[in-house]
Formats: structure tokens, C-alpha cells, sequence
């Protein structure tokens, strides 16, 4: 990565959560018939319009007491100070009626990755742009059904949801002071709706910058590998809390929850790979999740982590 931006080289770039198996690829060498993306426009799936199609996803999630044990378990570490937000994810098996190619044409999300058929990705969540000397994060936290009364209003005051995002902000502030200077927020809390093949949900995002040294481009691989884990969808402290979710969920975590993006010879723009249908021996499942806090109800996130299995529409 530090190479090809010095040189000005155009690459994708895959890396799973644990930093395990981390992927690069020139643009110009990448092999539609193994990996498709849509990067915030950036693309090599351009191809004519596919006829809609219903998306039928049926989720077969664990049961509560299978979630709750969890629950318990993050609940023990937050209360001996071990971490205050950790964001636990949970494995659904789920039937699909199409391929997973398919549900990547179809499916609209700012970002989309179909990868080899072993997973598919839509996310709404960006990890960092970098244009012009400034780097960008935007966390994602707070997910609520919109067709609740007043469901913004609903959201933004709840003390819990509150709480949640004014860490992740702290953190990403911290994380980007690593690698810039000037690290300011610039939109804090602010919503953004997304329709599913089920209904449409708010999800609430902050914008936060910093101003890169010079030379910032032949130190792309470095300033990303400083920010991972992505904070979002890991927790503070970011370190204990890492090795919390280990322990925690049992089963690495793969690409789920990496991060994803394209530099196009000038700019990045990159990804949280959340919103993640993989295939498996058994069959498909989707990984989904969110943060734990002291002020968390168990039902509460055992409904939202549901919630968030879906697939996004036009």
C-alpha cells in the first residue's frame, strides 16, 4: 500500500478483523469473475441494468438465553473495568433465494464487495476517506426501526445510544490522532435512513477530520494498519476489548468487520465491512451485531442485532 500510493499506482484493498489475511490487488489485474466492487462509485461491475427481483431472506437466529450468556459475559468484563463498550456480533444461519453474486447486483449500499462467492458485503458504514491531505472517519452508531413515532427525536435522546456514540467518537478521535494532526468533529450525531428488503431503519453517523503530513500518500499502508481494529466495531479500550470479543464470540471473525476500500491514484475511500452474508459448508450465514454498554438491555440488543440482518433496496 505505501508503494503503490507513492507511486500512484490504483488498488483495492481487503483486511480481515484479526489482521490475519490481508488482501491487495492493482486495479488494472483484478479478475471480475473472482471479485466485484462498488466503492462509493468506484467500480468494475458496470454492466446493464438487472431486471428487480424479491430478496428473500429468512433468518434463523440464536435463541435469547444462547444470547444472553453472552450478554452476562461482556456485562462481568464492563463492570470490573475491563472495557466500556465492546461490540458483540453474532453468527445467523439464513436461506437465501439467489446467489450471492445476485444479491450483490441487486442490492444498494455506498459500498458493495462479492468476493470469490465467499461472502457478500453492502455496507452503509465508512471506515476513513483521504482526499487532499485530509483524512476523514465516520463511526456508525445507533440503529433504530424508522417507522417508530418520532423515531429520531426517540434515538438522539436516549442515554444509552448517547453514550455509545459519544465513545466511539472519543476513540476515533484518539485513533486519527495517530496519523494527523488538528483532529476536529465536524457533524456529530447525525441520521441517515436506510430501506431494507424488510422496512427502513435510522442509523445515526459523525463526521470527524485530520490534516495529514506531507508525503501522507507513500504512508497509505501505515496510517490504515493504525486505525485497526476499526473502533466501531471493536470498542474502548481498544486493545482489552479485542481480546475481549475473542474470547467472547469464540470463532474469528474473518473479513467480517475488516475494512475494504479503493485507491484510485489520487484519493482512498474505504469501508467498515458490516452488513456480511458468507457462505459456508453448511450453508449461508449472516454476521451481525452492536455495542455493549453498562446501560445496555439485553432484549434491546438481542432485537437490534436481528434487525440488522437484512439486505438493503433501492
Amino acid at each position: 500500500m505505501n508503494m503503490w500510493g507513492e507511486a500512484g499506482i490504483p488498488f483495492l484493498f481487503i483486511i480481515d478483523f484479526e489482521l490475519n489475511k490481508p488482501l491487495i490487488f492493482r486495479l488494472d489485474e483484478i479478475d471480475k469473475g473472482r471479485i466485484l466492487y462498488y466503492i462509493n462509485g468506484v467500480t468494475n461491475s458496470r454492466i446493464k441494468a438487472i431486471i428487480p427481483e424479491q430478496i428473500d431472506l429468512v433468518k434463523h437466529p440464536e435463541c435469547y438465553e444462547e444470547y444472553l450468556g453472552k450478554f452476562k459475559k461482556i456485562q462481568e468484563e464492563i463492570s470490573v473495568g475491563n472495557t466500556y463498550l465492546l461490540n458483540l456480533t453474532c453468527t445467523t444461519p439464513v436461506e437465501l433465494n439467489m446467489t450471492l453474486k445476485k444479491v450483490y447486483h441487486l442490492s444498494n449500499a455506498r459500498y458493495r464487495i462479492w468476493f470469490d462467492d465467499e461472502f457478500v458485503c453492502f455496507s452503509p458504514e465508512i471506515f476513513v476517506t483521504i482526499r487532499d491531505g485530509i483524512i476523514r472517519s465516520f463511526p456508525m452508531k445507533g440503529t433504530i426501526d424508522a417507522s417508530i413515532k418520532d423515531a429520531e427525536q426517540v434515538i438522539l435522546a436516549d442515554l444509552k445510544e448517547k453514550a455509545e456514540h459519544n465513545t466511539i467518537v472519543d476513540l476515533i478521535r484518539n485513533d486519527l490522532s495517530l496519523v494527523s494532526s488538528g483532529v476536529r468533529v465536524e457533524r456529530f450525531r447525525y441520521p441517515e435512513t436506510i430501506k431494507t428488503n424488510e422496512k427502513s431503519l435510522l442509523q445515526i453517523s459523525s463526521e470527524i477530520r485530520g490534516d495529514l503530513g506531507d508525503n501522507y500518500m507513500s504512508h497509505l499502508g501505515d496510517i490504515i494498519y493504525s486505525l485497526l481494529p476499526a473502533g466501531s466495531v471493536s470498542g474502548a479500550p481498544k486493545r482489552k476489548t479485542t481480546e475481549i470479543i475473542a474470547l467472547a464470540e469464540d470463532s474469528d471473525r474473518g473479513y467480517y468487520t475488516g475494512v475494504a476500500g479503493v485507491f484510485d491514484g489520487q484519493n482512498l475511500d474505504s469501508c467498515v465491512m458490516i452488513r456480511f452474508i458468507e457462505k459456508t459448508y453448511d450453508g449461508y450465514i449472516y454476521r451481525s451485531g452492536g455495542g455493549i454498554t453498562s446501560f445496555s438491555d439485553p432484549l434491546s440488543e438481542y432485537k437490534e442485532m436481528i434487525d440488522k440482518i437484512y439486505v438493503p433496496i433501492i
